[in-house]
């Protein structure tokens, strides 16, 4: 059992998401992957995808990985990438919240611990993920541009990662 500063500490953390190798989380035995949007996988102000995101989740998808998106944001915002990708998602997900994980859960038929979260955040993605046992990536935020709530999670962040850090679990 987890202690509540532990449900902070990422399983592994990453400058990117093209940084995590789909080959090496099947070998884990993964085999799906849900995915913050806004600068996890796409930069917060622009929401465009790149030719990077598109080629890895080409290869995600071509080693049977099962993919989806699960946002704080709204429903046109999310649509807007998801749509484009041809990605299953949720919107407005209120992370930490348990229930958008566990909708995304049985929707990709996965059980958390064949599902890796991937986000940018330690208080939305991080913790929110590992309240149901899923294996939590931590990427570093594409663009420094965020929404104010997005902001003040950032200053919450920091003094957990004090905490952390005082206790060598940073």
């Amino acid at each position: 059992m987890l202690t509540w500063l532990e449900r902070f500490v990422p399983d592994r953390r990453v400058a990117s998401f093209d940084d995590i190798e789909p080959t090496q989380l099947k070998q884990q035995g993964f085999k799906g992957i849900i995915a913050d949007l806004d600068n996890t996988l796409v930069a917060a102000e622009t929401g465009q995808a790149t030719p990077e995101l598109e080629k890895w989740l080409k290869q995600l998808k071509n080693d049977g990985f099962q993919v989806m998106i699960v946002s704080n944001n709204c429903r046109r915002r999310v649509a807007q990438v998801a749509d484009a990708l041809n990605i299953p998602y949720i919107s407005r997900a209120r992370k930490p919240a348990r229930r958008a994980f566990l909708q995304a859960l049985v929707q990709l038929r996965l059980k958390p611990d064949e599902t890796v979260m991937v986000g940018d955040q330690l208080l939305t993605d991080i913790y929110g993920g590992k309240r149901l046992g899923l294996y939590t990536i931590l990427v570093q935020p594409i663009s420094p541009v965020e929404k104010w709530t997005t902001r003040l999670n950032r200053c919450l962040e920091k003094g957990i990662i004090i905490l952390l850090k005082k206790q060598g679990l940073y």
